[in-house]
């Protein structure tokens, strides 16, 4: 048989969790930090479905310093007892679609739907230990490489010991990109869930450092906290929260919760969270299109019957409109989700609609008709969006066509030879004239395509769309990454895969990029959601000693060099103070070029949290943005002073 035959001899059976390692990313999505960290979510999820059974109120994470995390809850505890001759916690931790949550007797509401979660995590870790505190007893089952080891009985359970389960898990590294878990990203994703289960504690602890770093959260008022928190920076239009909850059996016996929180306020973005069983529905879904239904429905209504639309000679509002300056959050709990895939990334339950629809029809009806003052702020604001569109159409319809989708390309962009269609194929984004002259200069043209910005882009936070297609420096960005923007965007027009913001390392340097990061956020998201988005990372220092050349990114990292490699007697330490500074081959080898330079991925680990930190950072509301500088400044990199 040659070796391109195709026979019975090439067909591989995956059994139990060899499937899982063979093909990691169907399971988590990605081996990346991303992958790692969808790991903790899985255990954890299982605590939080304890909780939303109402038998736990506390759900503990802790980092430990060898590498490992460790989640636990005061649940039931996961069944020890035997089931076919196995017991019942090695069938749950090794086999795929083995669990509870196909049981309604065991669990209504779930989010951990396909039985596959914690098996997944003891299949992609070198280790993992279980102790489960339950039946009068606490017992203890270990696994290497997802093999069980033996259950055994530790003690006997104390007289007011709470049952319960705990997890502990040691991620293979030749599975993973990085091991190295993230304080921050974990504990944003208690934050969330504390306030999509009120009255549950959540509680982290990085235990890896010589002082212990730990948070605790706990929501009485849940997502109503959660839309004050995403309102930090903004101005509300109303002081109260509307809020919507309610709870209905459908004709199939199945159960649909519904609690929702939103405000509006003088922003011109709208924040729509929406969740379903916990699981964060980034797609939306059945129940955030019977949300937006309903809203536009009632909204229109109250603005008819109280002769609100007259300065728009009657004309209905549109559903974006209508929008403009929300910020909501859609929990919903259904007996019989559906999603779509493993991602859970949208929730197709057809009930869900009807049911979010006529609740949000009671409920904001009710408050519309009992804040007549907070109505008509909340309607004048979308007739004031609407007078702003139609004048848009109207005056800028050229300008807006050759913003998004003209193919003639901004005049400063030095464009590269090979074409666009090149998966190798980047856009340097330079801040300044002087730096862009330098990369053009410095660039392999084949592959590298130059576009200089003159000063600081609009803040696009504080502008309607009219107001950013009118800035010439957004046009140039705009057209020459070819995707168009907002509902016109498509990323298989996207002319370059890589872009990488290029700015000095100082405060006006930071400025530009985050007015840079607040535009694609709001305007072109799924650049950042991709992958696409990059921004460059230049070294501080070059350090020259006997022939040889060392790039340092910090002080520390220059005073370690000159020290160690050095011994103390650098020939001539260079300080890089800005792109612009450097002359086109110290731009190429330190910053340009592939096999040298530092690129730091933008990522939207969290977009509720992104969202949240624009608005308070390029937002109307000075006090926020004080409060923020103060609380991070001493994780802000790269920047000189």
């Amino acid at each position: 048989m040659s070796e391109n035959d195709y026979g019975a001899d090439n067909i591989q059976e995956l059994e139990g969790l060899d499937a899982v390692r063979k093909r990691p990313g169907m399971y988590i999505g990605t081996t990346s930090k991303r992958g790692l960290h969808h790991m903790v979510r899985e255990v954890v999820d299982n605590s939080v479905d304890e909780a939303m059974a109402d038998y736990a109120d506390q759900v503990d994470v802790k980092i430990h310093d060898d590498g490992s995390v460790s989640v636990r809850d005061n649940g039931r505890g996961i069944p020890v007892e035997d089931k076919d001759g196995e017991p019942a916690v090695n069938i749950i931790m090794t086999s795929i679609h083995a669990g509870g949550k196909f049981d309604s007797d065991a669990y209504e509401v779930s989010g951990g739907l396909h039985g596959v979660g914690v098996s997944v995590v003891n299949a992609l870790s070198v280790k993992l230990e279980t102790e489960i505190t339950r039946d009068g007893k606490v017992w203890k089952q270990s696994f290497k490489n997802g093999v069980p080891q033996g259950i055994e009985v530790l003690r006997d359970m104390e007289e007011d010991e709470e049952t319960g389960t705990m997890v502990r898990f040691w991620p293979d590294g030749d599975t993973f990109e990085t091991t190295e878990f993230e304080y921050s990203n974990i504990r944003s994703v208690l934050e969330n869930l504390a306030y999509l289960n009120p009255d549950v504690k959540f509680t982290i602890q990085d235990l890896r450092g010589e002082e212990t770093i730990e948070d605790e959260f706990l929501f009485e008022d849940g997502i109503s906290e959660f839309v004050v928190h995403l309102n930090e920076g903004k101005e509300a239009l109303h002081e109260d929260i509307v809020r919507v909850r309610g709870e209905e059996i459908t004709e199939q016996d199945e159960m649909v919760s519904v609690d929702i929180a939103l405000q509006y306020t003088d922003s011109t973005n709208t924040s729509i969270y929406s969740f379903a069983n916990n699981i964060e529905t980034a797609d939306g879904g059945t129940h955030e299109t019977g949300f937006k239904t309903a809203l536009t429905r009632v909204i229109n209504k109250y603005a008819e019957d109280n002769g609100l639309l007259s300065r728009i000679d009657g004309e209905r509002l549109s559903g974006d409109i209508v929008r403009e300056g929300l910020t909501a959050v859609i929990s919903v709990k259904h007996s019989e989700p559906q999603f779509e895939g493993q991602t859970k990334a949208k929730l197709g339950n057809a009930d869900a609609r009807g049911v979010v629809s006529s609740k949000v029809t009671e409920h904001l009806g009710k408050f519309l008709e009992e804040h007549p003052d907070d109505a008509t702020a909340i309607i004048d604001k979308a007739v004031e969006a609407y007078k702003a569109k139609q004048a848009a159409q109207k005056a800028e319809q050229l300008e807006r066509k050759s913003a998004t989708t003209s193919t003639r390309l901004p005049g400063k962009l030095a464009d590269c030879q090979r074409g666009t269609s090149s998966d190798n194929a980047e856009l340097f984004v330079v801040e300044g004239d002087s730096a862009g002259g330098s990369a053009k200069q410095a660039r392999d043209p084949e592959t590298q395509a130059i576009l200089p910005l003159r000063g600081k882009i609009l803040n696009v936070e504080k502008n309607r769309l009219n107001k950013i297609l009118e800035h010439d420096q957004i046009q140039n960005l705009i057209t020459a990454l070819g995707t168009g923007i907002d509902d016109e965007f498509d990323i298989e027009d996207l002319r370059y895969k890589t872009i990488i913001m290029f700015v000095d390392a100082d405060v006006d340097g930071a400025h530009i990029k985050t007015l840079l990061l607040t535009f694609l956020f709001r305007h072109m998201p799924e650049l950042l959601e991709n992958g696409h988005v990059y921004a460059a990372k230049p070294p501080l220092y070059r350090i020259k000693h006997r022939g040889k050349t060392y790039d340092a990114m910090t002080d520390a990292e220059r005073d370690e060099i000159v020290e160690d490699v050095c011994d103390g007697d650098p020939d001539n330490v260079q300080r890089f103070k800005g792109l612009g500074e450097m002359n086109p081959k110290q731009l190429w080898d330190t910053t340009m070029d592939p096999e040298n330079r530092h690129l730091e991925r933008i990522e939207v680990e969290d977009a509720a949290k992104a969202d949240r930190i624009f608005s308070v950072l390029m937002g109307s509301k000075v006090e926020p943005r004080r409060q923020f500088i103060r609380d991070n400044a001493d994780e802000a990199d790269w920047i000189d002073i």
